[in-house]
């Protein structure tokens, strides 16, 4: 018997746990590229991430978007990568002392009221305690004494928060269209990502350079294990577990750069960053309990389907149970355990 039905809680840690892995692989970018890649290239570095990627999985899969999935999967592509990633390095590049990441980190308040208008789901009081008490610990961690605060940087910063909690509302929202998987999914989003890339990378930065071993391992590790695995992941997380939930994980990203500073390149870390950690991980882990008062605030959303679309492989839950076809089969209706059957109105 798996271990995931003798324990009900199983099921919801490991996705967690996985989701968890996303941010702290997006953690090793800032140890990656200042040692293996070439300096002042943070567009090439975003476009060969995004492209090759999104590529690289679109092969595997094999499956191409359809109707109005060509036009979703371009903007979520623009939300999640062409618009969030530039944005990003703009205001990392202006904004000094990990001020970048501390406004990176405000992103689940954000995700909050997104989820709230979009998806009709309040949160509660200690989501958007451990909301606000993240950034806190961040801005602890990362900024220096006397780091400035530059309006264009801020407002980047702001805007690449707001790209990215704005993609990921929007990809619970649509959820998934029938018969594609998750990596199919992430393989759309990547590569529309890095077709908008692309010629921003050439406008801005010009060709790009010849490429040392050292570079082109530091570039797959991040296109493979940052991104195609990372990103699958984070999409996954988002289908199974609420919003708000998977968006406080991000603030392992940081905290994760700032461990291996500290581990590999022998940077410090002060009495105050070790509080400020210990003060971001508590608000990360408080985030991820369930919400007792509320469960409507806690669980995802039940899937709706069209009656004639297929069962898709993440319906379903421990707290609503597992869906399966009818017995009768009759193509495409769909009954729960409980005799729940939903009909879609999308």
């Amino acid at each position: 018997m798996s271990p995931l039905r003798i324990f009900p809680g199983g099921r919801r840690a490991a996705d967690i746990a996985l989701t968890a892995a996303a941010p702290i692989a997006w953690g090793s970018t800032y140890l990656v590229t200042t040692e293996l890649l070439p300096p002042g290239r943070p567009l090439l570095a975003a476009t060969l991430r995004a492209l090759p990627a999104g590529l690289l999985l679109l092969a595997v899969t094999r499956t191409r978007p359809r109707g109005r999935w060509w036009g979703r999967s371009a903007l979520l592509g623009l939300l999640n990568f062409g618009a969030f990633l530039p944005l990003l390095f703009l205001s990392a590049y202006r904004l000094p002392g990990g001020v970048a990441a501390v406004l990176g980190a405000a992103q689940p308040l954000l995700v909050a009221a997104l989820t709230a208008l979009l998806l009709h789901q309040p949160q509660s009081t200690r989501r958007i305690g451990a909301a606000l008490a993240a950034p806190a610990g961040i801005a602890l961690v990362v900024v220096q004494p006397g780091a400035g605060l530059d309006p264009v940087g801020v407002a980047a910063g702001l805007a690449a928060s707001a790209s990215m909690a704005g993609g990921l509302v929007l990809t619970r929202l649509w959820g998934r269209p029938p018969g594609a998987g998750v990596l199919a999914v992430t393989s759309w989003q990547l590569t529309a990502g890095g077709v908008l890339l692309a010629p921003l990378a050439l406008a801005v930065e010009g060709p790009p350079p010849a490429l040392t071993g050292p570079a082109l391992a530091g570039y797959a590790w991040l296109a493979l294990a940052g991104t195609a695995l990372a990103y699958a992941l984070w999409f996954r997380g988002a289908e199974r577990l609420p919003v708000v939930q998977v968006s406080l994980l991000g603030a392992l990203s940081p905290l994760t750069a700032a461990l291996l500073g500290w581990l590999v390149l022998g940077q410090t870390l002060t009495a105050l960053q070790t509080a400020g950690f210990a003060v971001a991980l508590a608000a990360t882990a408080a985030g991820q309990l369930p919400d007792r008062r509320g469960r409507q605030t806690d669980r995802p959303p039940a899937p709706v389907r069209q009656p004639t679309e297929p069962l898709p492989a993440w319906t379903g839950s421990d707290d609503l149970g597992r869906a399966r076809r009818a017995s009768d089969g009759r193509r495409g209706q769909l009954c729960s355990e409980a005799g729940i059957i939903r009909s879609d109105n999308r």
